[in-house]
């Protein structure tokens, strides 16, 4: 990294930490007891990508087949998610979410968004708020091919 300046360092290194924290902090305002965090996070990706192969989820999610479908049976115990024949190919299963499962989803979503807006609110003046929104669009080029 001899050829990188310390300002870079230090920048990715305190965002990353930053980011990490955030994240942890938002999965909490959410957390339900009943679901373990691998559990809430593949619930959450069926959310995202609609009917899915147990196999895709977990490839999406960077597990092994077999921990996907004991998180998937948690799930379908708990009346989340679905699994039907796929219309495409009758040996594969899709997994969708339930009405219940949506709803989970969703809520959580909107706990997940208000708090932070909270957060925001009452932590932050005005020119505060301006400034993260000002380096959110510098950031958003980190995401650009």
């Amino acid at each position: 990294m001899a050829d990188i300046s310390e300002s870079a360092v230090r920048t990715a290194r305190d965002l990353r930490v930053v980011f990490s924290r955030l994240r942890r902090r938002i999965r909490e305002v959410a957390q339900d007891a009943d679901l373990t965090p691998s559990q809430e996070s593949a619930l959450s990706l069926v959310g995202k990508h609609g009917a899915a192969t147990a196999s895709a989820l977990a490839a999406a999610e960077g597990v092994r087949p077999q921990s996907m479908a004991t998180t998937l049976a948690a799930l379908e115990q708990h009346g989340l998610i679905r699994r039907a024949p796929d219309p495409d190919d009758g040996r594969r299963q899709l997994v969708t979410l339930t009405e219940a499962g949506l709803a989970r989803v969703e809520g959580n979503k909107q706990l997940r968004e208000e708090w932070l807006a909270r957060a925001f609110q009452d932590r932050y003046t005005e020119e505060e708020r301006q400034a993260v929104l000002r380096a959110l669009e510098l950031m958003a080029r980190l995401s650009q091919p």
